[in-house]
């Protein structure tokens, strides 16, 4: 056990991510020692930054907390904190079930933990993060919350009302990022097409995002959770013209079925769905789309589901995941419907739709043999540098295989990649 170190776990969404790295940034001013998701944790303390979005998520979240009492029990742990979505949501119940747990925080005053080790709140450090992530790229969370109330979704439950951050503050991370060598820049928040609605009515992505395009140093961004539902156009503008925008785009559909998207709250329509989708590729002809879908939902027909397979095989997605409904207490689906589709069911649905997507993944990446793409090398792992085009991100996205050879490539760095081969998951390439 380390005097002074603690080990930092973070569970769940890179949104969790951006706040354990600003809490790890404050406790290393304060003079601690911090390490984050270690194999190996040897420090004194433990901090857990727990999910609480789906029932998997939770378990998982529950899990590595009993894991760390276990540790504390057998004295390789002095003291064990939890923070997150899962505290925020659970706080009183986790407080009885787990007393061995020092203390609970929510998702908005876990600072308040360094007051309870003694120390304080540098104000110089604020904003500030110590990066988890390999230093040439970072994740920018430009608001909190939702306002939107889908029928299956606890979020709103756990962030409240949506919460812009300030245009300047979030521009001036960037450019303290740049400063520090970052050049790839992934934008998150829950809903991000609604950012600056809060604030005064008005959509302000499109002008955040042109902005920040505009920073010397800005190599890449990246853009994450868009909403289908009031979509602003002129952000496409921004996508197709400045060549330092990803060509891509994360945009949640959930359903095709208006029977589905009706029940599930969704506020658009199957039509309305399939008319932003041509909108997105007509206007931005190379971009790569990825979406996530719902199976199982309460109500869901044999005949709704074959309707989101023909969607799936009709649109084509780039990129896609897909989840099984799990009833959430307080959401509107959980008090109002009944949870009417067998979990085996479910299950059957989400394997068949990830199957016809993977086939078509296959397809489309193999497509691009034979054509060089800019990729950045992510990190050397075995007998190759891995690397990603624009088209994809980090952690959920294929990835470029490029054999370790006579040229040493530079981990962080862009290369010219002329694709020589893929296979379900990944490109193979060659530096040209």
């Amino acid at each position: 056990m380390n005097k002074n170190q603690i080990d930092i776990i973070t569970m769940g969404c890179s949104k969790n991510l951006v706040d354990s790295e600003l809490l790890m940034k404050q406790f290393e001013a304060n003079g601690f020692e911090c390490t984050h998701d270690t194999e190996q944790p040897e420090g004194e303390i433990a901090v857990i930054n727990t999910c609480g979005f789906i029932e998997t998520a939770k378990e998982e979240s529950i899990n590595t907390i009993l894991e760390f009492v276990n540790r504390k029990e057998k004295g390789q742990l002095n003291k064990l904190f939890v923070m997150g979505c899962l505290s925020q949501r659970y706080k009183d119940e986790l407080e009885k079930e787990i007393p061995e747990v020092d203390k609970f925080y929510g998702k908005f005053n876990y600072k308040q933990l360094l007051t309870d080790l003694g120390k304080a709140d540098v104000t110089s450090c604020n904003g500030v993060r110590h990066l988890t992530t390999p230093r040439h790229y970072a994740y920018i969370k430009i608001a909190e919350g939702c306002d939107r109330h889908c029928a299956y979704c606890a979020i709103p439950l756990i962030t409240g009302k949506h919460r812009s951050r300030k245009m300047e503050d979030i521009l001036q991370e960037v450019e303290q990022l740049v400063a520090q060598g970052v050049k790839e820049f992934q934008v998150i928040e829950q809903e991000l097409t609604y950012y600056g609605v809060d604030l005064d009515g008005k959509h302000h992505i499109t002008e955040l995002i042109s902005r920040m395009a505009d920073i010397k140093g800005v190599e890449w961004i990246r853009l994450h959770y868009a909403y289908p539902n009031q979509f602003p156009f002129d952000l496409l503008d921004v996508i197709a013209q400045k060549p330092n925008v990803c060509k891509y785009l994360d945009i949640a559909f959930q359903h095709i079925s208006d029977h589905m998207l009706d029940r599930m709250h969704r506020h658009v329509s199957k039509q309305e769905t399939i008319n932003l989708i041509k909108e997105i590729r007509s206007r931005v002809p190379s971009i790569h789309l990825r979406t996530t879908l719902l199976v199982g939902f309460p109500g869901e027909t044999d005949e709704d589901f074959e309707e989101l397979k023909d969607f799936v095989r009709e649109v084509r997605f780039e990129r896609m995941g897909a989840f099984a409904y799990s009833r959430e207490e307080g959401t509107y689906s959980a008090e109002h419907y009944e949870d009417d589709v067998p979990e085996e069911v479910k299950q059957q649905r989400l394997d068949e739709l990830m199957a016809i997507q993977q086939e078509i993944s296959t397809e489309l990446e193999e497509t691009k043999i034979g054509q060089t793409f800019k990729v950045i090398i992510d990190r050397e792992e075995g007998d190759y540098y891995i690397g990603r085009t624009e088209f994809c991100s980090p952690d959920v996205d294929p990835e470029v295989l490029i054999s370790i050879g006579e040229v040493p490539l530079r981990v962080g760095e862009f290369y010219n990649v002329y694709i020589t081969d893929s296979d379900e998951f990944d490109l193979y390439g060659e530096v040209r």
